[in-house]
């Protein structure tokens, strides 16, 4: 019973049902019509031989109707001859009438003590009367259908009688039974056909249906595989072309989604920043491996955690969060090197509509260095404002004293005006260096790079400090090595380094030292510099800072020499500009050796 049930729901069953029922009806309406028009012809004809027999049958009754004396019963016996024999149809009896509607004679024996009695049937009224088109149906005491016609018969432009037919319809009947018999049984063939056919042809459609569900049914759990045979261009085989485009674009969207997801995952992973996503308990549920270093916890054991004391926040955020307020807040945290770490966390809520807040990111960052590059600039500011307010304030009061009358008196006067030139002059050297600094950080300050023969460039710089090192009695020595090829380079730019360079070494090198300028290839083909003395040196808790801005080793001997404390960090913007780096060796009491390297550049600016 249920599998019965369950197949009347099907569509194959709903298809047969559906055909077999249209051609139940076509056939109906055909058989109804068919049937109709067959008894209305077979009526017709029928009804129509028995007018044509009466009317001949009136012609011919016509002459022996109306006659009298010796002549009258051979007259009656010519149309007891002419009903009997001539025109005696089977199942049917005729009258001969007399103008008063008597019968004269009658074709069935049964009926013979009919004549002489008197026919008071109403179409036999009608045809005594003229009327010539005088029928009907009638069912006798037999209970047996009849058609009954009735003629007039005339002679010499008078009614002289009437011919009166009436003729079973059995056979006509039997003959329309015997066709819906035939019909209905053509009608229960062709039902059992087209059963057989409509189940044929469900299972032609349902069939590629069922194979399409399976596959989609395998698609859904998975097996992007599937793929629909395409048998033709109709609906079937146009659903099994969208099939097969839906599965192809379904696996290209999850390829798309898996790449995407991993994309996600290795920004998240290789992130310089900490993600942590919670949910709408502030329970951990994601967090990447940078976040992990940041805090100091292992990401996966951290998974399930409250943010709130895995951040050790205070228990006042825990409605801030889940309220979806977005702020941010700056944590400490114990550095791996034993110093403080400090981390700004930023709140953010996420929202999915019809469900508000559904959980929180939280980006944390690093921001040790910021705060650190924060104190540089605050200590840069600082010791620019300090360089120039010392030269000031000695302009200021030597001005002063000048506009007191110092510049009447013959020896501090000009002593003055020299000190505030001195200053004026350091001033000027001090917002040039800054300026150039300026231009080497925006990189505004273009290279015109020429190629340069590096032995006449280290004879020149050498030549630029012969006088002030023969002051000082410092022996120069110059070595390039044999494999060093000409250079392409910004000429002024290397001379200003190699300047500060020399003129450092100068300034912290005694009386009788040497200076060594030498030029080597490296192992990687970089041209290497070096500037060599063997002065004072550098101790090493200076070595880290000495190419920052303004930073001194001795800052009052420094600041005496005429130093503004850019010249090492100028060195190292421009070689930096040119591609090459610059370090500083120093022994404390030893003497200092600075090196940069630039790379071997062809004519066309190709690195080698």
């Amino acid at each position: 019973m249920n599998f019965l049930s369950s197949f009347v729901r099907t569509i194959q069953a709903k298809l047969i049902i559906v055909y077999v029922l249209l051609i139940l009806i076509a056939m109906q309406l055909i058989g109804v019509y068919f049937v109709s028009a067959m008894k209305t012809s077979l009526t017709s004809n029928f009804t129509k031989e028995l007018q044509e027999r009466a009317e001949l049958l009136s012609v011919l009754a016509a002459q022996n109707l109306g006659v009298t004396g010796d002549s009258a019963e051979e007259s009656l016996e010519n149309l007891r001859v002419l009903v009997n024999n001539l025109f005696n149809i089977n199942g049917a009896e005729i009258q001969v009438l007399d103008a008063s509607g008597k019968v004269l004679t009658t074709s069935k024996p049964s009926h013979a003590d009919y004549v002489g009695t008197k026919n008071t049937q109403t179409v036999v009224s009608r045809a005594l009367q003229g009327i010539r088109d005088n029928e009907e149906y009638i069912i006798d005491e037999d209970n047996v259908r009849k058609k009954v016609v009735a003629k007039p018969v005339t002679s010499g432009g008078k009614i002289v009688g009437a011919i009166y037919i009436a003729a079973s319809m059995s056979d006509l009947y039997s003959t329309m039974e015997r066709i819906n018999n035939i019909f209905i049984s053509g009608i229960l063939l062709a039902l059992g056909l087209t059963a057989v056919l409509g189940v044929i042809l469900a299972h032609t459609i349902t069939s590629p249906i069922k194979e399409l569900t399976r596959r989609a049914t395998a698609v859904a759990e998975g097996e992007f595989q599937q793929k629909m045979p395409v048998l033709g261009n109709d609906e079937i085989g146009q659903l099994s072309k969208a099939f097969n485009y839906m599965t192809s674009r379904l696996r290209d969207a999850l390829a798309q989604n898996e790449e995407e997801k991993e994309k996600l995952a290795s920004i998240l992973t290789n992130m310089s920043d900490g993600v942590i996503a919670t949910d709408e308990h502030g329970r951990v549920i994601l967090m990447n491996r940078r976040a992990g270093e940041i805090l100091r916890v292992d990401d996966q054991p951290a998974i399930g955690t409250d943010i709130i004391s895995l951040l050790h926040l205070p228990e006042e955020e825990r409605s801030v969060l889940e309220q979806g307020t977005m702020h941010s807040a700056l944590l400490e945290n114990d550095a791996p090197d034993g110093g403080l770490l400090l981390i700004r966390v930023t709140f953010t809520p996420i929202h999915r509509r019809e469900f508000g807040i559904i959980g929180t990111i939280a980006v944390l960052q690093d921001v040790t260095e910021q705060e650190k590059l924060e104190a540089s600039r605050r200590e840069f500011v600082a010791n620019v404002s300090h360089e120039l307010r010392t030269p000031l304030t000695t302009i200021k009061s030597y001005t002063e004293a000048l506009e007191d009358g110092a510049m009447e008196d013959t020896e501090l006067g000009p002593r003055f005006v020299s000190v505030i030139q001195n200053q004026t002059e350091r001033m000027i050297r001090l917002v040039t260096d800054l300026l150039h600094l300026s231009r080497l950080d925006s990189q505004e300050a273009e290279l015109r790079k020429q190629p340069a023969n590096i032995m006449e460039m280290l004879e020149e710089v050498a030549d630029r400090f012969s006088f002030q090192m023969q002051e000082k009695d410092i022996k120069p020595t110059l070595f390039v090595a044999s494999d060093v090829e000409a250079v392409l380079m910004d000429r002024d730019q290397i001379d200003q380094v190699l300047d500060n360079l020399i003129s450092n070494a100068m300034k912290y090198t005694p009386e009788g030292g040497t200076i060594a300028l030498e030029a080597r290839m490296t192992e990687d083909r970089q041209l290497a510099i070096s500037v060599q003395d063997n002065g004072i040196g550098i101790p090493k808790k200076d070595l880290d800072r000495i190419f920052e801005r303004f930073y001194r080793v001795d800052k009052a001997r420094s600041r005496n020499m005429g130093g503004t404390g850019l010249g090492l960090s100028i060195a190292r913007e421009i070689v930096k500009a040119h591609g090459g780096t610059i370090s500083l060796q120093s022994d404390f009491g030893k003497g200092t050796r600075v090196t940069f390297t630039l790379p071997m550049q062809k004519q066309g600016g190709e690195t080698r």
